[in-house]
């Protein structure tokens, strides 16, 4: 069975696997495993841009999705007219043959990674290059364009050691894509001196959990900065505690079940 591996900490946003489908979809006529692609309103595979925190203190993540060819996929359960089918390979594929345009695999798919195309009448989505793999690719178009490695593709068997660090896959429906290093929660911020008008350098920050009592520390950098990174996924409450030179300044508990900038933090030193 044939699996994909998407390390999110290689993504670079650049978009390359989602123009190599456009590429190999577009204009060509692959049927019968695919009818041409729309060149516009439909992504087979498509990078999903996530601004995190806010201006200055924010990252972007970036995150390519496709259909996750399920092993249980409730597209091919609603359709009445056996249009959807799962390979040896496990790759789901939509017969354009068969599809009669009535929507129901759209409808139901979990993961919105079933397109229609109206011009057509019929359910498209991502084939995994099938008519490649047949024709002896190794491995599909995405990958094939994907400049950083961030995409893999292969036997399922040979890559379980990276499937096993995958941090989630699909809870719905077991699926045949995995992701690795998702991004993890940040609370930054920047401590100054608003007497003496200069940041605050090695103050010791502890971010520390209303419930759990779970605490994190580090030191603010040359610029005055501090950024807790790798934080737990959930809804937490922090106290934030800046100590520098018998001065302390505590901020109450506030809501981190996102990524949070606490902004320009002033605290006068003795």
């Amino acid at each position: 069975m044939k699996a994909f591996i998407v390390d999110l900490s290689r993504c670079n946003g650049c978009y390359c696997c989602q123009i190599a489908c456009k590429d190999e979809h577009v204009a060509n006529d692959w049927a019968p495993y695919a009818k041409p692609q729309p060149d516009t309103g439909q992504f087979w595979v498509k990078v999903h841009e996530e601004v995190r925190g806010t201006v200055p203190k924010c990252k972007i993540s970036y995150t390519p999705k496709m259909c996750l060819h399920c092993d249980d996929p409730e597209c091919m359960k609603v359709c009445r007219f056996e249009a959807i089918t799962r390979r040896d390979d496990g790759m789901i594929l939509i017969n354009p043959a068969k599809c009669t345009g009535c929507k129901l695999c759209a409808d139901y798919c979990l993961h919105d990674a079933i397109y229609f195309n109206e011009d057509l009448n019929l359910a498209q989505k991502c084939t995994g290059c099938a008519h490649l793999l047949d024709d002896g690719w190794d491995i599909p178009r995405c990958v094939d364009n994907c400049p950083t490695g961030a995409l893999t593709f292969g036997e399922e068997s040979d890559l379980q050691e990276k499937i096993a660090k995958a941090e989630f896959t699909s809870d719905k429906c077991k699926g045949r894509v995995y992701y690795l290093n998702r991004p993890k929660k940040f609370v930054a911020g920047t401590v100054y001196d608003p007497v003496e008008k200069e940041v605050v350098i090695g103050a010791t920050c502890t971010l520390k959990d209303k419930y759990s009592d779970q605490t994190f520390q580090v030191e603010t950098d040359n610029f005055g900065d501090f950024w807790f990174k790798e934080l737990p996924d959930g809804e937490y409450f922090y106290t934030l505690t800046i100590e520098k030179d018998g001065t302390k300044k505590t901020l109450e508990a506030f809501n981190a079940t996102k990524d949070v900038n606490l902004g320009d933090i002033a605290m006068r030193l003795l």
